[in-house]
């Protein structure tokens, strides 16, 4: 009995190898505007399993490496997203069109708030709110972002997480790390990349991480990021923030 024990894991051990070095294909596909039926330029297409990331062409084509099942999320402004999976019909005649639907957006009300500064220095500067947060900069972006107005590195809040199970980055960080894996692989495409850095949405992010895009101001908040930086980072600039409290996160744990 043992012995067949032994060759059930081994032949699932050879199994799982031979589909990880399964040589990756390439798929390609025309996006268009479900309504009008053109092409749609500048679409985003990311494979959410491999996190490589493609774009349209002026005629709406892409191509990007895949292999069977795969999932690709498909964006652009003014259009409902879309997940579709990469079949066995479609690696076999290597081409697909793809219909995105336009999304009516709703545009709510913005009310300014003046500062009512009447020309005296010493009454306004007393009126201008003071955002007293440390200010960092990511490599490779040219501008800094706010993080946290008592500690940078959220040293505090993730090592309070690793002696509470029951709190939220304890949760989110033991369930979550093939994903938050992924948050490195990330860096390694400029498609990607590039995206993320124009995007403030946090669909892709929630998305390739697996949770609610409402539950990333929070895990922000416990990473002890301010305010005004959840507020106003981008998507490329929050991904580097959660990847960076995961790694204090796992070099805690270790400790």
């Amino acid at each position: 009995m043992k012995y067949f024990v032994v060759f059930f894991f081994l032949a699932i051990s050879i199994t799982s190898s031979a589909q990880d070095i399964t040589p990756s294909q390439k798929v390609s596909a025309y996006i268009y505007n479900d309504n009008t039926k053109s092409a749609l330029a500048n679409a985003n297409i990311i494979n959410i399993n491999k996190v490589r990331g493609a774009r349209t062409d002026a005629n709406g084509y892409f191509e990007i490496d895949v292999h069977p099942n795969d999932t690709l999320h498909i964006s652009l402004l003014g259009f409902q997203s879309l997940r579709v999976k990469v079949t066995n019909d479609w690696l076999k005649n290597k081409m697909a069109k793809i219909f995105l639907t336009e999304s009516a957006i709703a545009l709510e009300e913005v009310v300014i708030k003046p500062f009512n500064l009447t020309g005296y220095l010493e009454v306004d500067s007393k009126t201008i709110p003071i955002k007293e947060n440390y200010r960092y900069s990511i490599s490779g972006l040219p501008n800094g972002y706010e993080a946290g107005n008592t500690s940078p590195n959220a040293f505090g809040r993730v090592l309070g997480s690793i002696f509470n199970p029951a709190d939220m980055l304890y949760n989110f960080f033991g369930k979550k790390t093939v994903e938050l894996k992924k948050l490195k692989e990330m860096k390694k495409d400029d498609t990607v990349r590039n995206l993320l850095e124009s995007k403030f949405d946090r669909e892709t992010l929630a998305i390739l991480l697996g949770i609610d895009k409402k539950e990333i101001p929070e895990i922000l908040q416990r990473c002890n990021y301010s305010e005004s930086f959840i507020q106003t980072a981008n998507d490329l600039q929050i991904m580097d923030a959660i990847s960076g409290c995961y790694e204090e996160y796992k070099i805690l744990k270790k400790k």
